[in-house]
């Protein structure tokens, strides 16, 4: 029924449509309205949401890091610690650096493959960079710098303070000197220091120089009586007192370097060098033909290594020029472990201990013990050991401690250099008041600290001056002949018996045997008068 009333509706309707035309116009021109205003409506809409677009603000682009090229200007452009004004101890530190402008460009020589390694941490801990110049103060950058204090390396660390931060320190490897693993033990003392002294950085500082316990001790004194605790005020040791003001005074100079008209050599913002993993021992003369540079600057970038090698137990690493580093890879890669390092077979003899046969071979009687699987240093006449050797002669390495010794000790301090074997009881101040000279510079003549200990049986080397005419003096080698005694051979060449015996590091009751060689210090003008 309702399917019917709504089909005659339909009927009806078309028939008034037909009737009347204009009804149908009509409804037509509804339809066209709703149309456009439906259109309308969506370009209104259309232009409201691109005016919403166009009022938000533009966002702001993201900071751009600064483009260094030069690593000294990155350190100028982040120095954080403020600098005291009119201070007398800082301006006297900043008049010396003026009036040694050499100085800093030979310290920026030295720094060069190390700066940016060490810019690069500082500023991953979010330290500040005036701690990069601090090793223009400890060591002017000298890798193998060792101080009246024992401390070693570019950051002048002390044992104690090398064990206490993870350094070894043994017979093939110093840490401390390591330039890696220093960095990142004294920015970790550093930080330690920072946060023990409640963040004052010079006290830090001054703690670093000289230890935190004394700097506490004066900051305790100083408030007990009702002083200022601020690093200038405190009673310090002369050289901590001057150690502080020298690193702001080279802060002050690289941000006023054009008032000063310092020319400091540029050092490149880029790494110099590559951390590679070697995974055993290694001849450092090997390594460097492998890495095709030369020996001594693989052993300025791995000071650490005291010897001909790296260390048997580690650290199994070098640090390489990174340029050379995908050879140096590639070339490690295709040895064996057996192919990086060179061995002899010994025969042991009568007499032979393994301190002596390690002796020879410059090695240690521990290394030729586990080498060799020993369970003890017992050895017998006849056995065959494997010994490490080095591939080159050791005078090829330079840089090793042994050579680095020599060197020191044959550079001419004097007219006359006598050889002396430490015996037990003795100290570097009884050794001096014997020879008249200073015990400091014996210490330094044999590269050691005054503090340290001597052990019977080392080998010095002491220089002394003569009293006559230094150019009349000359070296002499003589070889004793049969019927020869010391009180002959003296008054042949005019000296005294107690000179031949000091030269010679002899005892009064030292019998002389035929072919022995005698060094003598003779003045010519007397032995031929």
């Amino acid at each position: 029924m309702k399917a019917l009333i709504v089909g005659l509706f339909s009927l009806l309707l078309g028939a008034c449509q037909l009737t009347n035309p204009q009804v149908t116009e009509q409804l037509v021109d509804a339809n066209a309205v709703d149309a456009n205003e439906q259109q309308t409506k969506a370009v209104q809409a259309k232009e409201v949401e691109e005016a919403k677009v166009q009022v938000q603000p533009k966002a702001e682009p993201e900071p751009q890091a600064p483009v260094y090229h030069d690593v000294w200007v990155r350190i100028e452009d982040q120095l954080a610690i403020p600098l005291p004004e009119n201070n007398k101890r800082l301006q006297a530190q900043l008049n010396w650096f003026l009036k040694h402008p050499d100085y800093m460009r030979r310290v920026s020589v030295r720094a060069d493959p190390y700066l940016f390694f060490i810019v690069e941490e500082i500023e991953r801990r979010q330290m500040p960079l005036e701690l990069a110049l601090l090793p223009i103060v400890e060591s002017a950058f000298q890798p193998f710098a060792y101080s009246h204090g024992r401390a070693a390396g570019i950051w002048q660390i002390i044992p104690g303070t090398g064990k206490r931060f993870g350094l070894e320190q043994n017979w093939w490897y110093d840490g401390r000197r390591d330039v890696y693993a220093s960095t990142h033990a004294a920015l970790e003392y550093l930080e330690y220091l920072h946060k023990y002294f409640d963040g004052d950085w010079l006290h830090a500082l001054a703690a670093y120089n000289s230890g935190e316990g004394r700097v506490r001790r004066a900051i305790r004194a100083n408030a007990n009586a009702g002083k200022a605790t601020d690093f200038w005020s405190l009673n310090l040791p002369r050289e901590t007192r001057a150690y502080v003001p020298k690193l702001l005074a080279l802060s002050q100079m690289l941000q006023h370097r054009d008032e000063y008209q310092l020319n400091i050599p540029e050092i490149a913002n880029k790494a110099h060098f590559e951390k590679v993993d070697t995974y055993s021992q290694i001849d450092l003369a090997l390594a460097a033909d492998l890495a095709n540079i030369k020996l001594d600057q693989l052993h300025k970038l791995n000071p650490g290594f005291n010897r001909w090698a790296t260390a048997p137990n580690g650290p199994h690493y070098l640090l390489v020029p990174k340029k050379n580093v995908p050879n140096f890879e590639v070339a490690l890669a295709s040895l064996s472990k057996q192919e990086r390092m060179q061995w002899a077979r010994y025969k042991v003899k009568s007499g032979d201990s393994l301190s002596v046969i390690a002796k020879r071979y410059n090695t240690t009687s521990k290394q030729i013990r586990e080498l060799n699987q020993l369970s003890s240093n017992t050895i017998r006449i006849g056995q065959h050991l494997l010994v490490p050797v080095s591939s080159r002669n050791q005078n090829a390495y330079t840089l090793s401690q042994s050579q680095r010794l020599a060197s020191q000790q044959n550079k001419p301090r004097g007219d006359i250099k006598l050889n002396y074997t430490v015996k037990s009881g003795d100290s570097f101040w009884s050794i001096a008041q014997k020879y008249k000279v200073s015990h400091r510079n014996i210490a330094k003549w044999n590269s050691m600290a005054p503090t340290d200990t001597l052990k019977p049986g080392k080998k010095l080397v002491i220089w002394q001056k003569s009293q006559a005419n230094k150019n009349h003096i000359q070296t002499v080698t003589y070889k004793v002949r049969n019927g020869d005694s010391l009180s002959r051979i003296a008054q042949k060449f005019k000296v005294s018996v107690t000179d031949l015996l000091k030269w010679n590091d002899l005892n009064k009751n030292h019998y002389l045997q035929p072919g022995q060689k005698l060094k003598l210090y003779i003045n010519v003008a007397e032995v031929s008068a």
